[in-house]
């Protein structure tokens, strides 16, 4: 089931997801605390709120789900996506991003997190991926 059965009418939400690059270039995942996707990995990230640029939504989510700063934000990719909450599947355009922490040393699992481990994102398993757009930001980081 669709938004209000008039999917294709409404413009899909907007969200941002971030390829956090730390020691030895792996990045950063995160296990997801709640549906959808529970227990999955996922990169950083979230929806973007009324009034902010993509950018600070980025900053905003790391600081909330990972308690860092970062340094300068590079787009990478857009990817579709959908976000199935509740039984309403909404459709989503993520935009993704890299960049580095300014320091590690604040690092926590916070808000959504159950726990973040760094992987080489070459190395990561697909099917351990909370979403296709995240799957898709992963393929193009690793063609670069």
């Amino acid at each position: 089931m669709y938004a209000c059965d008039f999917h294709y009418y409404f413009n899909p939400c907007l969200a941002v997801a971030a390829i956090l690059l730390g020691p030895d270039d792996r990045a950063l995942f995160i296990r997801r605390a709640h549906e959808p996707a529970k227990g999955k990995l996922a990169i950083p990230g979230g929806f973007v709120d009324i009034g902010e640029t993509a950018e600070t939504a980025m900053r905003r989510e790391i600081k909330e789900e990972v308690n860092l700063e970062v340094g300068p934000l590079e787009f990478l990719i857009s990817a579709t996506n959908q976000y199935d909450y509740r039984g309403v599947v909404y459709p989503v355009l993520d935009l993704a991003f890299v960049c580095r922490a300014v320091s590690l040393e604040p690092i926590a699992a916070l808000d959504g997190v159950e726990s973040y481990c760094w992987l080489r994102p070459s190395e990561v398993d697909f099917d351990e991926i909370a979403f296709p757009s995240i799957r898709a930001a992963l393929t193009a980081y690793n063609a670069r």
